[in-house]
């Protein structure tokens, strides 16, 4: 039986379909698990990285190298597509990783703003989420670090959480599918916010036999699988 991580590997693996010989920066494991499985199985010209200016293979092995400069040349030119965390988003798809509380006086500092300006405004980006809660799908982020499509976001292609796959489609944040075992109800209380709710909810698909195998092959103990609960 499929865990709730495998779904979320394969909702991150699906984020890159279509998108071929582009620069694929997965930030965290689950995300980084997706990307590779996307090059194992349906897309082989994507180019692995750490994140940032190393390309690997897909055992996570080093293979190449590129100047920084060449990664801004790539964000720029809008070959690049990111999936990274956030420490708030809102309906719109404004994300904070940046402090939580006023900006002058905040609560907590967080990471800065970093490349998240660049990478939504120049390339596709979408997020992933391990916990799905109201304290980070809130009504209004505390500060914009990366744009949403209601700011002019080049494109926020889908945000994958433990409860579902979430899209743009309507103009705002809305369920694309639902994994299994969750229901709407579970998603309506643990988003601080209106969701854009489809007459037909789908369900986030499981693993195909290949997918799984490589699944096994890439995280043989599950123990980034296993970290989604």
């Amino acid at each position: 039986m499929s865990s709730i991580g495998d779904y979320c590997a394969v909702a991150c693996a699906e984020l890159f379909r279509g998108d071929g010989a582009i620069m694929a920066s997965p930030m965290g494991p689950i995300p980084k698990l997706g990307a590779q499985l996307a090059k194992a199985t349906f897309e082989p010209d994507l180019i692995l990285t750490d994140g940032v200016a190393t390309i690997v293979d897909l055992e996570g092995r080093k293979i190449g190298w590129m100047p920084y400069q060449r990664v801004f040349d790539m964000v720029w030119s809008g070959k690049r597509h990111v999936l990274m965390g956030a420490s708030q988003i809102d309906r719109g798809g404004n994300q904070n990783i940046s402090c939580i509380g006023d900006y002058d006086r905040p609560k907590v500092m967080l990471l800065g703003a970093r490349g998240a300006p660049g990478n939504t405004a120049c390339h596709p980006t979408s997020y992933f989420i391990g916990r799905h809660s109201r304290r980070i799908f809130v009504p209004s982020v505390d500060m914009i670090s990366g744009i949403g499509v209601d700011n002019g976001a080049f494109e926020i292609r889908a945000v994958v959480t433990n409860l579902g796959v979430f899209d743009f489609v309507s103009g705002a944040m809305g369920i694309r599918s639902l994994h299994p075992g969750v229901e709407l109800a579970d998603v309506v209380e643990q988003t601080g916010f209106e969701l854009h709710i489809p007459e037909e909810i789908r369900r986030t698909r499981a693993p195909t036999t290949a997918e799984s195998e490589w699944l096994e092959r890439l995280d043989p103990d599950a123990r980034i699988r296993g970290s989604v609960q």
